[in-house]
């Protein structure tokens, strides 16, 4: 490897699949019907109550490959008020984080009757994250006392917010995450800002007729990390079909940064923005959910050859409204 493709390679881990020191990472999680875990406005907005649990794994052929556990809770409470609740493992060689998130959210409806949809909604997220860095297999052959070792530990709290408008078959969704500037001990202040402030910004509209057998949902996401500038946006497609047993979907989402690198290919130097394809295929089965998402990284240097699997396995049952709006919105319905 040619040392200026260092920086690439580094772009590559920060931007799609490296740990995440921001609480959990975005990944394709909400493209399996779990929009909660990125936007707190979103708990409650449903017409059903959700359990959402997800499993990602990483490169299963490299030992400690980054991997993620999450599950999630969201209620309606009465005419106007959600609930949630999150839990997640987030794991990358010797790095670790656990935390928890609790979340409150308002929703105000404009509808004209009680079959249309035209709702604002707004939610706050406050959370507990513990970071650990075990260094004690550090160095085991040639011992360095300085890292060799240590386990470091340290706990934060930070808060999300966030704002969604649901109208008919458009869906929006704005969300600010780690709105506290924290300085945490377990990494030098040299090199980690302690504003960890991101951005999310996604929007979805689905076409078809409310009924019908076939329905298609375009959407896109759009992050921005606030600190180093960072950016990425998310092109999705989705298609679901109406069974007697529920539903049966399927979709497509591309990833791209708009944050690039430089690297030598022999003689010849070639630019690359990391980017990767995710599938997910789905299924509806009554009150349960399963889906499964493969993510592939693309580019002429890459991490790894294999592909990110993920599970997530669902289970709706009845909150405060017992029947569905007159529209063809798969985020409230």
């Amino acid at each position: 490897m040619n040392i200026k493709q260092i920086p690439l390679i580094f772009l590559l881990i920060s931007s799609l699949y490296g740990f995440s020191q921001d609480g959990i990472p975005v990944y394709s999680d909400y493209f399996a019907d779990n929009l909660y875990l990125l936007h707190p406005s979103m708990a409650g907005a449903a017409t059903h109550n959700q359990i959402r649990l997800t499993a990602r794994q990483q490169w299963f052929d490299q030992k400690e490959a980054p991997n993620l556990q999450t599950v999630s809770f969201n209620a309606r409470l009465g005419e106007q008020s959600g609930v949630g609740a999150i839990f997640f493992n987030d794991q990358n060689g010797y790095h670790s984080q656990t935390g928890a998130y609790l979340t409150y959210a308002h929703h105000i409806m404009f509808s004209r009757s009680e079959a249309d949809l035209n709702q604002l909604s707004f939610g706050l997220s406050a959370g507990i994250t513990q970071q650990r860095l075990d260094e004690t297999n550090f160095a085991l052959d040639d011992y360095d006392p300085i890292i060799a070792g240590i386990v470091q530990s340290t706990s934060y709290f930070n808060v999300d917010a966030g704002v969604s408008y649901n109208f008919l078959d458009f869906s929006s969704h704005f969300t600010v995450k780690n709105l506290i500037f924290q300085n945490r001990s377990i990494y030098s202040e040299d090199f980690e800002s302690n504003n960890q402030r991101k951005y999310l910004l996604s929007a979805a509209y689905a076409i078809g007729k409310y009924g019908a057998d076939w329905s298609y949902e375009p959407s896109f996401l759009f992050q921005l990390t606030e600190r180093t500038a960072e950016k990425a946006i998310d092109i999705n497609f989705k298609a679901y079909r109406t069974m007697d047993f529920g539903k049966l979907w399927g979709g497509l989402s591309y990833r791209r940064s708009f944050d690039g690198a430089d690297y030598l290919n022999g003689l010849e130097t070639k630019g690359q923005k990391a980017q990767y394809v995710t599938p997910v295929l789905g299924i509806n089965f009554k009150d349960f959910m399963f889906a499964y998402t493969y993510s592939y990284q693309a580019g002429n240097v890459t991490l790894q050859s294999g592909g990110f699997h993920q599970i997530t396995l669902g289970y709706d049952f009845l909150g405060g409204r017992p029947e569905p709006y007159d529209c063809n919105c798969p985020a409230i319905n």
